[in-house]
């Protein structure tokens, strides 16, 4: 397993798009808010040096005003998909912030209405909330906008009875909910605090903002989320907190983009506001703990008109200074992810605030300086980098060129992404370099993210072609290594003879990493042998891999984090009592990691919804050279897969209804805690199975070619590895989406597999990727007469335990009475029952379906 739950949750922590807002808005709110909310600009008085953070501040602690309490009845609030109703009751607003509200408390009878809008989504919001629509009635609710959301419920407010009392019993309440979207609006109003340039507010013209959050309290669910964010790539999100055996998750009930987000055309290539080209990096490192760092980033602006950006910064490294150029900056720093904030955000993040708008097409450099305790000391000669993904500030994956450069003790191996080359001469410079070493490294094309790996290690090389792997590992593993078993040694004795009771034990010694390293550096040559064969050259000038504590690997540009378990001997492993194929799959975890050097670094995903690509193809990839070394083998860890994925959780439900794989991080809730594993890998290895020989034999039966139980010919390079040829030569460098990814299939599509004669796997998207169908198959009523010297088979391919709308192209074989197949076509299932009639020639006896087993189908 690598570590793709701390990678992707560190991509979806980072804000989709940065927000500004525009100035008609809140003009609009100016002339209808009452006289105690009407100012839009900030006033002189409260304009101190650190604007921007009292501003945060105000939004973070922004309690109920007891003058603005309201019966309130008939009112709605209606955001393209989202319906939310205020039938009866009493509201409080916020008190204001730099002249808006911003807030307001809520108790009576209300409704919120939410109709997820396809398939994948309803399913969705049927697993948490047992229907398919949510429709549910509340008696208290918190808002947060940053819209004239309060305006527009004027006509709808008549004076209370008892007002202050009102706003007195739920203020610890707004208090608390406050900090939640604290961040979100303070990028709203970021916009309009002091600037250096002349004139009115000239935030992103074009750009529209509206954002609001309702925290409801229904009677039957409990409290959940709504959320409309028009500037965020799905703008409605249904979701909830739910604990469960200790540990919190944040179930995502549904998330979709709205219909006027769909209609709106987005930059595909520049869908961020700005471009972090370069990150320049001067680091100092002292073990067991301490990082401290100076990052210089040159930015370009996409689409100019905000006044803050927002980055990903570890929470334990915290900036002492931040600057534009020359000139300093106001920055806000993790006050507010706390609590549930936290776990629904991921990472920190860091607010940069700029004095000016930013200008379209500009570029600048920004310069941070941070420090913080991010490393810890595992024993065994071996530090771990806990902020691996964090530990500079940064804005997900996006490529950029790096320059990082460290200094760090003596007897210490660091190991980085990029080529070594010679430090700067007038940078770092060693007092004692007897005591202290510096190491540079860049990189020769952009990647989409850095790290650094130290350790005290032991060197072992390998070649494959031009390539040279290195791997790093440690005399010993880290003091929490689960300790191996201990040996029981019989005495020998004479046959005949009693044996003595007392026996021997005698404890095996901890295993030596670096004993094995040489085999470690081997296996990846190898890795890095196949896949060049297979997919075009190795993307960089070396491969290095280092010992990392733990049970989880993870692969970088170049660089590789490698689990102490990877470096164990066979004899190591076989004291883990690890079933067969669970051994196989950890015996391929190097092969895995460096599949990601193409599929995942090389070539990586757009957002959360594609990120199954790149587990579920690095881990198929794995999976073929297991093949070609190891059939048996193969088929075992498929099998594994479809077993797992028709494990079922404590209310009874198949783990395979945890979700599609565009899903994502979605996928593991409460309900389904392992549910990303089992379908990112498990799914996902079987969907691109499914492709690849999808592709083999609709080409083959397109030539009606097929003699025998191979689908292949020698020396013919089949299809599957065709398109993923093209994926490297076409996004090298680049982000790709699913969509994206099966277009370049659909270049490869046989006549065969044109459902209703279309090149099109718009079927195989909407029923296999963005579904979670695992059907049952099976031929009935067959029927043989003699046509043209052959035979023709007819009969009925029924498809059950699956939607009416599940398409799957079957390959039907025709079996000898020697038990020798052949493929005599594919037929598309597309409903419960389905007639086909194909021909054979004579000898076949029988018609099978699929039967070397390709398609994700049900076993019980």
């Amino acid at each position: 397993m690598t570590e793709v739950m701390k990678k992707i949750i560190r991509t979806c922590a980072i804000l989709e798009v940065l927000v500004a807002l525009l100035a008609t808005a809140f003009a609009q709110q100016e002339q209808q808010l009452p006289a105690s909310s009407t100012n839009v600009t900030i006033p002189k008085e409260e304009r101190p040096a650190h604007a921007a953070e009292n501003l945060y501040l105000q939004l973070r602690s922004n309690g109920l005003d007891l003058k603005r309490v309201y019966k309130i009845r008939e009112a709605s609030l209606d955001r393209d998909q989202l319906h939310i109703t205020l039938e009866d009751g009493t509201i409080a607003f916020t008190t204001d912030v730099s002249g808006r509200v911003t807030g307001a408390f809520f108790e009576g009878t209300g409704e919120v209405l939410v109709i997820p809008p396809n398939q994948g989504e309803r399913a969705s919001m049927m697993l948490f909330t047992k229907a398919a629509v949510l429709e549910e009635v509340f008696n208290s609710a918190y808002f947060r906008f940053n819209d004239d959301t309060f305006s527009d419920l004027q006509p709808n407010l008549r004076p209370p009875e008892d007002g202050e009392e009102f706003a007195r019993r739920w203020n610890a309440a707004a208090l608390n909910l406050a900090e939640w979207d604290s961040l979100r609006l303070f990028m709203t109003f970021s916009c309009y605090l002091p600037s250096s340039d002349p004139g009115p507010a000239k935030c992103a013209a074009g750009t529209p903002d509206r954002f609001l959050h309702a925290r409801v309290q229904c009677p039957k669910l409990g409290a959940f989320d709504v959320y409309y964010d028009s500037t965020a790539v799905e703008q409605i999100v249904v979701a909830q907190q739910k604990s469960m055996e200790g540990t919190n998750y944040y179930n995502v009930w549904t998330s979709f983009p709205s219909t006027q987000s769909l209609a709106r055309p987005r930059n595909a290539e520049n869908p961020d506001e700005v471009t972090a080209q370069s990150f320049r990096i001067r680091a100092e490192v002292r073990p067991p703990t301490t990082l401290t760092a100076d990052a210089r980033v040159q930015v370009k602006v996409t689409r100019g008109g905000m006044r803050a950006l927002i980055f990903e910064l570890s929470r334990y490294l915290k900036v002492s200074a931040a600057r534009m150029g020359n000139q300093s900056l106001e920055w806000i720093q993790n006050q507010a992810l706390e609590g549930t904030a936290l776990a629904r955000r991921g990472n920190d993040i860091l607010a940069v605030v700029f004095p000016r708008w930013l200008q379209t097409g500009e570029t600048f450099e920004l310069n941070f300086t941070y420090s913080g305790d991010v490393l810890s000391e595992a024993g065994g000669g071996l530090l771990y980098v806990g902020a691996r993904g964090t530990w500079y500030p940064n804005r997900g994956f996006a490529a950029a060129d790096f320059d990082l450069q460290f200094q760090y003790p003596s007897g210490w191996t660091l190991l980085a992404t990029g080529k070594r080359v010679d430090p700067e001469k007038n940078d770092g410079q060693i007092a004692n370099p007897v005591e202290e070493q510096v190491s540079r490294w860049q990189t020769d094309r952009p990647i989409p993210v850095a790290g650094f790996n130290l350790g005290k290690y032991v060197k072992a090389s390998s070649l494959a072609g031009d390539t040279t792997v290195e791997t790093y590992a440690a005399a010993g593993v880290e003091r929490n290594f689960p300790k191996t078993n201990e040996v029981v040694v019989l005495p020998q004795v004479p046959s005949g003879v009693p044996r003595d009771p007392k026996v021997a034990v005698i404890p095996q010694a901890p295993p030596t990493p670096a004993r094995h390293a040489q085999s470690v550096a081997d296996e990846a040559a190898s890795a890095v042998k196949f896949y060049s064969e297979n997919f075009g050259p190795f993307p960089y000038r070396t491969l290095k891999l280092t010992q990392m504590p733990g049970p989880i690997s993870q692969g970088w540009p170049g660089l590789i984090f490698l689990s102490s378990y990877a470096f164990l001997t066979p004899e190591e492993k076989s004291h883990l009592h690890l079933d067969e194929a669970t051994e196989l799959l950890d015996d391929y975890v190097t092969a895995h990691e460096t599949a990601h050097q193409w599929w995942g670094d090389l070539v990586f995903w757009r957002g959360y919804r594609d990120q199954w690509i790149f587990e579920g193809l690095a881990n198929y990839c794995s999976l073929m050279m297991l093949e070609h070394e190891n059939p048996a083998g193969f088929r075992m860890v498929l099998e594994k897969y479809r077993s797992e994925l028709e494990m079922k959780n404590k209310s009874g439900a198949m783990l395979k209804d945890a979700g599609p794989v565009t899903a994502g991080v979605r996928l593991s809730s409460s309900e389904f805690p392992d549910g990303y594993e089992a379908i990112s890998y498990g799914r996902g290895t079987w969907l691109f199975h499914m492709l690849r020989y999808m592709l083999k034999y609709g080409e083959l039966a397109d030539t009606r070619s097929a003699k025998s139980d191979s689908p292949s010919k020698s020396g013919v390079v089949e299809p599957f590895v065709r398109a993923l040829r093209k994926v490297r030569e076409r996004y090298s460098g680049k982000p790709i989406t699913t969509r994206e990814l099966l277009s370049i299939f659909e270049e490869e599509l046989p006549m065969s597999l044109r459902y209703e004669s279309k090149k099109s796997l718009q079927w195989f998207y909407d029923g296999w990727i963005d579904g979670t169908a695992m059907p049952h198959l099976a031929i009935k009523s067959v029927k043989t007469v003699p046509k043209g010297g052959g035979l023709q088979f007819s009969g009925i391919l029924e498809q059950k335990d699956a939607s009416k709308s599940l398409v799957t192209a079957v390959p039907l074989y025709g079996m000898t009475a020697s038990g020798t197949k052949m493929l005599l076509g594919v037929v598309f299932a597309d409903g419960a029952e389905n007639s086909f009639r194909i021909t054979a020639p004579a000898g076949v006896k029988r018609v099978v379906a699929d039967p070397d087993q390709t398609i994700l189908t049900q076993t019980r």
